[in-house]
């Protein structure tokens, strides 16, 4: 095998500069695969953390067909106290876990006094809801160095600026409750939320014990529970662990009575994330394209220009596997070089990149910093999809050198 490579290096050396331009073509191609990969997985990163950091946490828990209604917010499709309880038990003991927060979800109308709109309303415990949503705080453009305490809400920006409010003002929500009485309390404003995805968004928080009060709830009903996992790589395993786990847990008519959703399906930048990795599985298709190309160029050539030499190792005894061998081993070092320098100048160019620090905006949050890296096996996969197919665009000029007749290759001029 040794000689092989001795005698594939010595033929790529015969003619430098096609070798030097086909090396240089599959080395650009694969430094800005890695440049795409590791700045669109940075972007999708910071995106998805912003979602789930923010708003969503990693998980979410409700009762079974709650999120089939959630437009609604029902309130009858809420998890009882013993139902919560058994839940809470259950996540206790999940190590996994690094921090869960109970939420009751309702819509009620907002009230200055001067004018009424319809508001969405996170009753939250806010310790808790900071464990579990920690950039929470980033979205309270006023207010926010605090936390939330009873008696006080956290308005929409939307419906601070069309109503005029502003922080210390007092409010009014009215909200119907599941038994279909009305009733009404004051809060103060404490903070002006800035929704994650733009300017839009009625969601406003209160503590969750003015949400029992404002609903009338002798006992605590969840809407939901938001979970945050130690570690995010982790989450579809816990996921489907967690919701094996609760499967178990079935009302008196024998169905099940929790249903568990990751972030995915709850909000529709998911499909902007996997329209991300789409985009990464084209450009990594035209990559694959360039090298099969250029290099089954290159090894066409090598295969016409050396006919002669080709005849003249048939004539004295190599066998067929041998010559089919020498061509592959020719292409494969050609895949290799390239992938080799492709690897160093894709990570100097992250590294420089890096270093300029491009900051961009997604929705309202301004200023994010670009942090772009590839993972270990997005390398690894794109080094061996082009030394594979590096093999694979030699495979046809190797096997047609192999089958060639001495007599005829030695008359070939």
């Amino acid at each position: 095998m040794a000689n092989l490579f001795k005698i594939a290096l010595r033929n790529l050396l015969r003619y430098k500069r096609r070798t030097l331009l086909t090396a240089s073509l599959v080395t650009l191609g694969v430094v800005f695969v890695l440049l795409f990969v590791s700045v669109t997985g940075s972007f999708k990163s910071l995106m998805i953390g912003q979602m789930t950091d923010s708003m969503l946490g990693h998980l979410q828990v409700h009762r079974k067909g709650y999120l089939a209604s959630i437009d609604n917010l029902p309130l009858n499709l809420n998890l009882t106290v013993q139902a919560y309880k058994k839940l809470e038990t259950i996540l206790n003991q999940q190590t996994e876990i690094e921090a869960f927060s109970p939420r009751i979800k309702f819509g009620g109308m907002f009230s200055t006094f001067v004018e009424t709109t319809n508001i969405r309303l996170n009753g939250v415990y806010p310790d808790r809801e900071l464990r579990t949503v920690p950039l929470l705080p980033s979205r309270v453009s006023n207010g926010g160095e605090r936390p939330l305490e009873k008696g006080e809400i956290w308005i929409p920006e939307l419906m601070a600026k069309s109503m005029k409010v502003t922080i210390g003002d007092t409010v009014v929500i009215i909200a119907t409750n599941k038994d279909g009485s009305v009733n009404g309390r004051q809060f103060t404003v404490a903070g002006v939320l800035e929704s994650v995805t733009g300017p839009g968004g009625r969601d406003g928080y209160i503590h969750i014990e003015d949400a029992m009060e404002v609903l009338r709830m002798e006992e605590m009903e969840v809407s939901e529970v938001a979970i945050r996992i130690k570690d995010f790589n982790g989450l579809h395993a816990f996921s489907s662990r967690l919701d094996a786990i609760l499967s178990g847990e079935i009302n008196k008519q024998g169905n099940p009575l929790f249903e568990v959703h990751t972030w995915e399906k709850l909000s529709p930048f998911y499909n902007i994330a996997r329209m991300i990795d789409v985009m990464a599985f084209f450009i990594k298709l035209m990559l694959i394209a360039v090298v099969l190309i250029s290099i089954m160029n290159v090894m066409v050539m090598a295969v016409y220009e050396r006919i002669r030499e080709i005849g003249t190792m048939a004539a004295i005894g190599t066998l067929p596997g041998r010559i089919l061998s020498i061509f592959l081993v020719e292409g494969f070092s050609l895949g290799a070089l390239g992938v080799i320098a492709g690897n160093i100048l894709g990570m100097i160019a992250i590294v420089i990149l890096n270093l300029s620090r491009v900051t961009f905006t997604f929705g309202r949050q301004s200023d994010l910093v670009l942090s772009a890296k590839v993972a270990p096996m997005d390398m690894l996969v794109v080094s061996l999809i082009v030394v594979l197919i590096a093999v694979v665009a030699s495979l046809q000029p190797a096997f047609k050198a192999s089958r060639m007749e001495p007599i005829k290759a030695l008359r070939h001029v």
